[in-house]
């Protein structure tokens, strides 16, 4: 099993039906720690929400990891308050996270229930402030049926911002708010991985991948040359690939 190139900007793996997939997952998130605190001492990643993120936690929190040298970040959040079901905070740390003895100093929750375009920009300037110009060591994403990622949904604002690290974006389909990492912070970051299990994915994914770098499906312009993306995905969600 072996990682394959799909053009330039990224990259893809099958390694083969939904459980040996979130295995593959975990292991590579544990060797992007490893690697990460090898070369530059910290391991900041920026967590997603979903199914296919919180096995992986239960999985990470089972591993005897150096939580002193991992920065958690994450990649979007609901404006809902820690303490919510819905919360993306409350899933990873619940789901496993909370058992790595990170310092709570090193844990930076999205702030995302109120005041969100101030808590946005202080998200951003924590971000600089703690990780530099090289940002994340790694970005972790999924995506959904519609090609949206993080919360970059299609026709929504923050698709626009070329600047900032991260924005309040209004999804009108949902009728709600949330925050969420912009494009320049994911593709300046060292590594992104895009998960996609199970078979809702399976027409959505080649659609992604053979659309151009910007196209109606947000998860399209994900990775460049420079910091490639890699997709993660099972046999059932990669069942359409040619």
């Amino acid at each position: 099993m072996k990682i394959e190139s799909w053009d330039d900007r990224r990259d893809y793996i099958i390694p083969g039906d939904a459980k040996q997939t979130i295995d593959f997952a975990a292991e590579h998130w544990i060797h992007s720690y490893e690697r990460s605190v090898q070369q530059r001492g910290r391991f900041a990643v920026a967590l997603s929400g979903g199914s296919t993120p919180k096995a992986i936690y239960e999985i990470l929190g089972k591993e005897k990891l150096d939580g002193s040298k991992i920065w958690l970040f994450w990649s979007d959040e609901r404006a809902v308050p820690p303490s919510h079901p819905d919360s993306n905070y409350k899933m990873a740390m619940e789901s496993g996270l909370a058992n790595l003895n990170i310092p709570p100093s090193q844990i930076f929750r999205m702030v995302a229930e109120k005041d969100i375009e101030k808590n946005a920009l202080d998200y951003e300037e924590k971000i600089r402030h703690y990780l530099g110009k090289t940002l994340f060591d790694l970005v972790m994403l999924g995506v959904g049926e519609d090609g949206h990622t993080a919360s970059l949904f299609p026709e929504s604002a923050a698709l626009q911002e070329e600047t900032r690290l991260v924005m309040p974006n209004y999804i009108s389909e949902k009728k709600c708010w949330r925050m969420t990492l912009t494009y320049p912070c994911i593709n300046q970051s060292f590594h992104t991985v895009i998960y996609a299990i199970g078979k809702s994915k399976h027409l959505i994914i080649p659609q992604i991948l053979n659309a151009a770098i910007v196209s109606k499906y947000p998860a399209s312009s994900i990775g460049n040359s420079i910091n490639k993306c890699l997709y993660i995905l099972d046999n059932s969600a990669s069942s359409l690939l040619k």
